[in-house]
């Protein structure tokens, strides 16, 4: 068994465990991280990309929008380039109650929330595809962003700060002497091999997975786990985050994000946050809400469904996750549970990343004894001195069009350079094709990896020459990974799609008879069949 030694180990590489991390890394602590899978492949990375305003919570839960407003602040000075200044909408529809209308505009004033009230005319002219039957309209600072990029920079950050990062290392249990826990036991996936790695405390970020990592050492509680199911449009119906006027439910917002505008989303209870179903019903429910928006586009060509599942956490029992919190909770093990070495930081929201880091980080520091103020909230990203500005949807094209780069590109739909897939598998230190995707965003666009996949399966022979049988269950993998969005959504422009890709993969290609064996140990785990259903 290989043995590291670490002063803080952070468990889970999503939003809250790299922004701890970057935290930890710039008081000056001697700290690890470690990732069952790859950045931003739990929550993280499966979320509908919204930059939060706080305004949908005003009214439901204030603590939490008081967060949101504060940190969207934050953020959009420290990541500028991880951000689109989409702004946001808030529209009363016919179904929605006008009587909620005085409590928003209330609740957005006590959280500190810019809201504006726009004539529908002028909504109208912004957004031609909105309802023309809406009656109120209300402006807020509501954004989009990219959860990937995000993740990525501030990784890069805390490792300028001396971090260490060890992806594809599953925790398998906590490592207890008496009341104590001294570290965790890992498993490498790609070596294979077991890992020990002791520290003088361990931080639990692991969202949804937070209460299983807990049990290995004997702490018990419960992260409700909130599926949310979303459906993405082909191309961006509009150009700002649409939200309806009314108390959070499902299927009541629209976010355009990066070539896209997801519809989102459900919330519904599962009991494991890797293994669950994308029930026909929800993608029915997606869309009739969604009309309800912008008529028409339940028709318009859908490019794929996923579900992220939420970390949600209260002391006090709940069966429906729509009415947990979603503010953050810092949970001190040695006064909650009488177990030294360990605290959880779980719950929240994206947009709180920072804000949940730095709370988690002055806990550590009141734990280990140290006075060391934190600074990220203060500093930007290492890209963003370079990037200082705000997201352009047109920034990509420009770039291609200014190198005329055109012959290099390896993703047509997403306009992904061979230059970016090579730093990608060199730099980014990718172990996957889905790793790519999530550097560089080959296989999102609307052909979702029917062109691109093979290209990249190309270059990664190119740069590493692995054996053949390497090459061929990376492309089998990540196939398998965009198929899995694709079946809840296989009607119209989208089936003929995936048909063509049949053709290509199955008929010219014959991937599933090349040389290796069907899947590694890195293959994507699909959603759960419908009940009824094969």
């Amino acid at each position: 068994m290989r043995r590291l030694q670490t002063g803080v180990l952070v468990i889970g590489g999503g939003a809250t465990g790299t922004g701890i991390l970057r935290d930890l890394a710039m008081r000056g602590f001697d700290c690890l991280l470690v990732e069952q899978r790859d950045l931003s492949h739990g929550t993280t990375g499966r979320y509908h990309g919204l930059l939060h305003s706080g305004a949908r919570y005003v009214v439901k839960d204030p603590k939490a929008a008081i967060e949101c407003i504060e940190e969207n602040r934050v953020l959009r000075r420290i990541m500028p380039h991880c951000i689109e200044d989409t702004g946001g909408f808030f529209v009363v529809t016919p179904w929605d109650d006008v009587d909620y209308v005085d409590p928003f505009v209330a609740g957005c004033s006590d959280a500190g929330i810019p809201c504006e009230e726009v004539p529908v005319a002028r909504a109208l002219a912004e957004e031609p595809y909105l309802n023309p039957d809406i009656s109120h309209v209300f402006r807020v600072p509501d954004g989009s962003a990219d959860s990937f990029l995000s993740a990525e920079a501030t990784v890069a950050s805390a490792r300028q700060h001396g971090a260490g990062l060890h992806t594809y290392h599953r925790v398998d249990a906590l490592v207890r002497h008496g009341d104590r826990v001294v570290g965790a036991r890992c498993h490498d996936l790609v070596a294979g091999e077991d890992v020990e790695i002791s520290a003088d405390l361990v931080v639990n970020a692991s969202g949804a997975w937070a209460g299983r990592i807990a049990a290995s050492a004997g702490i018990h509680f419960e992260v409700l786990a909130g599926k949310g199911t979303m459906v993405a449009v082909n191309h961006r119906v509009v150009n700002t985050v649409i939200n309806r006027c009314k108390m959070p439910d499902d299927g009541d917002i629209i976010v355009p994000i990066q070539t896209v505008a997801v519809i989102g989303t459900t919330d519904e209870r599962v009991h494991d946050p890797e293994r669950f179903v994308i029930e026909p019903w929800e993608i029915r429910l997606m869309l009739e809400e969604g009309d309800k928006l912008v008529p028409g586009i339940s028709r318009m060509r859908m490019l794929r469904a996923w579900a992220g599942v939420r970390p949600l956490y209260q002391e006090t029992e709940s069966d429906q996750t729509r009415d947990v919190t979603r503010a953050y909770a810092l949970l001190d093990h040695a006064t909650r549970d009488g177990v030294d070495g360990i605290i959880t930081m779980t719950g929240g929201k994206w947009t709180t990343f920072r804000q949940m880091a730095e709370v988690c980080v002055d806990e550590v520091c009141r734990q280990l004894e140290v006075d060391r103020p934190c600074r990220t909230h203060l500093e930007p990203l290492p890209d963003s001195k370079e990037r200082p500005r705000y997201h352009v949807l047109g920034a990509r094209l420009a770039a291609v069009e200014e190198r005329a780069a055109y012959g290099e590109l390896v993703c047509e739909c997403e306009l992904v350079t061979r230059d970016q897939v090579i730093a990608a598998i060199v730099d980014g230190e990718a172990k996957t094709i889905d790793d790519i995707r999530r550097d560089v965003r080959v296989g999102m666009g609307p052909c979702q990896g029917g062109w691109c996949a093979a290209r990249v399966t190309g270059l990664i022979h190119e740069m590493r020459s692995p054996p053949v049988e390497e090459a061929n269950v990376a492309l089998r993998d990540f196939l398998q990974e965009r198929w899995k969005g694709l079946l809840p959504i296989l009607w119209g422009s989208q089936l003929r799609q995936e048909r063509l890709d049949e053709l290509v993969h199955l008929s010219v290609l014959n991937v599933p008879d090349l040389p290796g064996p069907t899947a590694s140990r890195l293959a994507p785990v699909a959603y759960q069949a419908p009940e009824g259903e094969p």
